[in-house]
């Protein structure tokens, strides 16, 4: 699971940055250019419910990026570190001057060179959002000692008063997904996952149910069966929290998992808990929604897929998709168009949250898309 800090000092104070061996530098941004060099999304961010306190534990536990092994070929070898390491650096702060050129500033301090940037200011809300990645594999304090990085990155944050979050491209993420009994977005996540389109490791699949056992057999993934009823909810979660501390679960996806958790569960881990839900929200939420949508007679339907709070429905959205209906549909026609914006709307989110495109502030999320 990913960890953040808040800084909260605005004071302006001197970075602490590592000095800089003679050497041609790797970094191709100046430090001084203007705030405004990269790319900038206008689109604005949908809205949603979200906690405003965040559970996530605090920076400094990363475990350090371990170099690639040693080859035969040493120029194979260096090839396949370089391209290792590298690192997805995200940060929300108020929007202010400097703050773009401070951080390239500090990632050149380290020998670290940026290959992608993008950035995003809300207007409304005048707060700054950035992603940036960054190679380190020259790193002039070796790559096994990112610990010094992050606090470096750490004291920036309080100058700029800034939530950051780093995550290391050689640590592939563990992904859980839980069903229940409806197959279509599973087959298309473990699909998907073994054409190599999600970068994720998927070390179990868990269900209310026993009926999609099969399935999970023939993609060798390990099924988990924990039965659920009124009167043993709290013992369920209980076990499923085990299952995913047990198996270092970072991502969960609820891929038609029709069960609402509690709020303690929702609290301790929407941020990186993912929900499909059969209708374009806010419309039609909860229980049966296309046999609503067509009670009501509407021309659009949709799927969003959102992180999963403690309020139904109403997480954060990371995506969404429609499809024009027509007086001709019933509802069963209505169900196979869904499922298939139910599939592609949970994927982009899924690849999306893997290689921490998504942000979540106030009640909305910012999405940098690939």
């Amino acid at each position: 699971m990913q960890r953040t800090s808040v800084g909260r000092d605005i004071a302006a104070k001197p970075v602490a940055v590592a000095p800089v061996l003679r050497r041609t530098p790797t970094c191709r941004i100046a430090p001084g250019r203007a705030d405004r060099s990269t790319r900038n999304h206008s689109a604005p961010a949908l809205v949603a419910k979200a906690p405003a306190s965040s559970h996530v534990e605090s920076n400094g536990a990363h475990s350090a990026p371990v170099p690639a092994p040693a080859s035969t070929s040493r120029d194979a070898s260096d090839a396949a570190a370089s391209s290792a390491l590298s690192a997805n650096l995200l940060l929300i702060c108020p929007d202010q001057k400097g703050v773009i050129a401070a951080v390239s500033q500090l990632l050149y301090g380290f020998g670290c060179n940026i290959v992608a940037s993008d950035q995003f200011t809300d207007s409304s809300s005048s707060m700054f959002f950035q992603r940036i990645t960054f190679d380190f594999s020259e790193i002039v304090i070796g790559p096994g000692n990112t610990a010094v990085l992050e606090r470096a990155i750490a004291e920036l944050a309080n100058r700029f008063n800034m939530k950051w979050k780093i995550s290391y491209t050689n640590k592939v993420k563990r992904m859980a997904v839980l069903v229940s009994k409806q197959d279509h977005c599973l087959y298309d996540l473990l699909i998907r996952h073994r054409s190599g389109e999600l970068r994720c490791e998927i070390p179990l699949i868990i269900s209310n149910h026993p009926d999609l056992k099969h399935i999970a057999d023939t993609f060798d993934v390990p099924f988990v069966h924990l039965p659920l009823d009124k009167n043993n909810k709290e013992a369920q979660e209980e076990a499923l929290e085990k299952l995913l501390k047990d198996e270092k679960i970072d991502v969960v996806i609820l891929a038609r998992y029709m069960q609402i958790f509690t709020q303690g569960f929702c609290e301790r881990h929407w941020e990186h808990t993912i929900n499909i839900h059969h209708s374009f929200l806010p419309a039609f939420e909860g229980a049966r929604p296309y046999h609503r949508a067509h009670e009501r007679g509407v021309k659009i339907i949709g799927a969003t897929a959102h992180f999963a709070t403690a309020e139904l429905d109403a997480g954060p959205i990371i995506d969404q998709a429609v499809a024009r209906i027509t007086h001709r549909d019933n509802v069963e026609d209505m169900i196979r168009k869904g499922r298939d914006l139910e599939r592609m709307v949970l994927a982009r989110a899924v690849r999306w949250h893997l290689d921490d495109r998504v942000m979540v502030y106030n009640n909305k999320t910012v999405v940098f898309e690939d």
